[in-house]
C-alpha cells in the first residue's frame, strides 16, 4: 500500500527571544539575543507560517523600523506626560498615581493586539486552521506566571522613583538592562561572562553617575516629594534599582522559557504575559479595597483606597488623561508586535540597532518637547552609557561570526 504523501511544511527565521550573554538586549520587555543555534531555529520555524515565496527587503525594512519608532517614541512621550506632569488648571492641577490601572490598561490592549498577531502569524502544530496554542502545557504556566509577576511589579517601583527623579535619568537607567541580568546570573546562576561586559558594564554605571551627580534640578525636585522613605535622587535611583532587579528576573524567567518549553514562539509569549498580567492587576484593582481593611490586609501593608474607582473619577474630571492612556497603551502593544516582527523577519542585530538608536531619540524629544536642561557633563554620560551598549552590541555580534565561522571551519574538516 503506497504511504500517502505529507504536504509540505513551510517554514520562517527564528522567532526565538533569547538571552545566553553574547548579545543581551530587551526591548520593553521583550527580551533579545543575537546568539540562536540551528536547533533553537527549527524549533520555532514549525510554528509561524508566512509567505515563504516572499522575501524582504528595503520596503520591509522600512516599515518594521519606521514602525518601531513612531509606535515607541510616541509611547515614551506619553509615558512622560502621564507620570511627571499635570493635569488640569494651574489653580487646581492633579497628577494620575495610578501605576497599577496604567499597567492594566496596557495589558489588556497588548493580550489583544498579541491575540491578533499570534492567528495571523501562527498554525497548530496539529490542528490545521487553528493557531499556535498560547499554554500549550500546564508546566509552563509556573514560569510565565512569574514572568507576569514580575513585569507587574516592576512598573510601579519604576513610577515611584520618578516622584525623586526626572525621566531623562529613568529613561537612561532604564537602558542599561544588561545591569541587572548579569547581576542575577551571576549569583544564582553562578554564570561566567567575558571580561569586556565587566567593562561595558563600568562604563553604563559610569555613564548614569555622571549624569546623575551633574543634574542641575535635582536638588529641587528631591525638595519638592518629601516623605518618610526618603527625600533626595539617591531614593529614587534605589526604586529605579528595584525595578531593574524585577526586569533582570522578567528577562531570566524569559530565557528559561524559551530554551526549555520548545517550540514556543515570541506571539505566544506575548499573548500569555499580558493576558495573566492583566489577570493579576486586575485582581488588585478590584480585590484590594475589600481586603485592605482586614487583618490580612494590614498584615501585608495594602494600601487603604480604591486605585480603579479612584482612576475612573481622575478620568471623569481629566477626560484628556484618559485618551492618554489609551494612545498609550495602543502604542506600547503595536511596537511590541513590530519588534517581534522585525525579530523574525531581518537579524536581531538590527533589532538591536533600533532599541539603541530609538532610545536616543526618545531623549532628545524628551529634551525638546519638555523643556529639559542638560549640561556639558550630562551628555558625556549619556553618551558613556549609550556607547557601552553600543560597543557590547558590536562585540556580540563579532563573538558570533567568530562562532559560525569556527563552525563552518570544523565542518569541511570533518567532511
Amino acid at each position: 500500500m503506497a504511504r500517502e504523501k505529507k504536504p509540505a511544511v513551510r517554514r520562517e527565521p527564528s522567532e526565538t527571544v533569547m538571552a545566553n550573554g553574547s548579545l543581551h538586549q530587551a526591548v520593553d520587555g521583550i527580551l533579545i539575543d543575537e546568539a540562536s543555534s540551528k536547533s533553537e531555529k527549527a524549533s520555532i520555524q514549525v510554528i509561524a507560517t508566512p509567505n515563504a515565496e516572499s522575501q524582504p527587503g528595503v520596503g520591509s525594512l522600512l516599515i518594521c523600523v519606521g514602525g518601531i519608532y513612531a509606535s515607541f517614541l510616541t509611547w515614551g512621550i506619553l509615558q512622560e506626560r502621564i507620570t511627571t506632569t499635570t493635569y488640569g488648571p494651574a489653580w487646581k492641577s492633579e497628577k494620575f498615581k495610578y501605576p497599577i490601572f496604567l499597567n492594566t490598561v496596557y495589558s489588556i490592549f497588548a493580550a489583544l493586539s498579541g491575540l491578533v498577531y499570534l492567528y495571523a502569524a501562527t498554525s497548530h502544530p496539529h490542528k490545521p486552521g487553528r493557531p499556535a496554542p498560547i499554554f500549550p502545557t500546564a508546566k509552563i504556566l509556573p514560569p510565565l506566571l512569574l514572568v507576569s509577576i514580575t513585569s507587574s511589579l516592576a512598573s510601579p517601583f519604576g513610577y515611584a522613583a520618578l516622584n525623586y527623579i526626572d525621566y531623562i535619568t529613568f529613561l537612561l537607567a532604564k537602558s542599561c538592562k544588561l545591569l541587572p541580568v548579569m547581576f542575577l546570573h551571576l549569583t544564582i546562576f553562578r554564570k561566567r561572562y567575558p571580561l569586556y561586559k565587566y567593562l561595558v558594564v563600568a562604563l553604563v554605571t559610569l555613564g548614569v553617575a555622571i549624569f546623575t551627580i551633574h543634574h542641575p534640578s535635582a536638588a529641587s525636585k528631591a525638595a519638592k516629594h518629601k516623605s518618610k522613605a526618603g527625600t533626595n535622587a539617591s531614593w529614587g535611583l534605589f526604586l529605579l534599582g528595584i525595578n531593574l532587579l524585577f526586569d533582570g528576573l522578567f528577562n531570566t524567567t524569559q530565557d528559561y522559557i524559551f530554551t526549555t518549553f520548545k517550540p514556543y514562539s515570541g506571539p505566544q509569549m506575548m499573548c500569555a504575559q499580558n493576558i495573566l498580567a492583566t489577570a493579576l492587576t486586575s485582581s488588585y484593582l478590584l480585590l484590594v479595597p475589600f481586603l485592605a481593611p482586614t487583618a490580612i490586609g494590614q498584615y501585608l501593608s495594602l494600601p487603604i483606597g480604591d486605585e480603579l474607582r479612584e482612576a475612573l473619577a481622575f478620568i471623569g474630571r481629566h477626560p484628556q488623561v484618559g485618551y492618554d492612556v489609551l494612545a498609550f497603551s495602543a502604542c506600547g502593544a503595536f511596537g511590541q508586535v513590530f519588534v517581534f516582527h522585525t525579530l523574525a523577519t531581518f537579524s536581531s542585530l538590527v533589532l538591536v540597532t533600533v532599541n539603541v538608536t530609538r532610545k536616543m531619540l526618545t531623549m532628545v524629544l524628551s529634551v525638546v518637547y519638555f523643556g529639559h536642561k542638560i549640561t556639558p557633563m550630562q551628555w558625556l554620560g549619556v553618551g558613556l552609557v549609550f556607547g557601552g551598549i553600543g560597543g557590547e552590541a558590536g562585540m556580540g555580534r563579532r563573538e558570533k561570526l567568530q562562532k559560525e565561522r569556527k563552525k563552518g571551519e570544523a565542518e569541511k574538516k570533518e567532511k
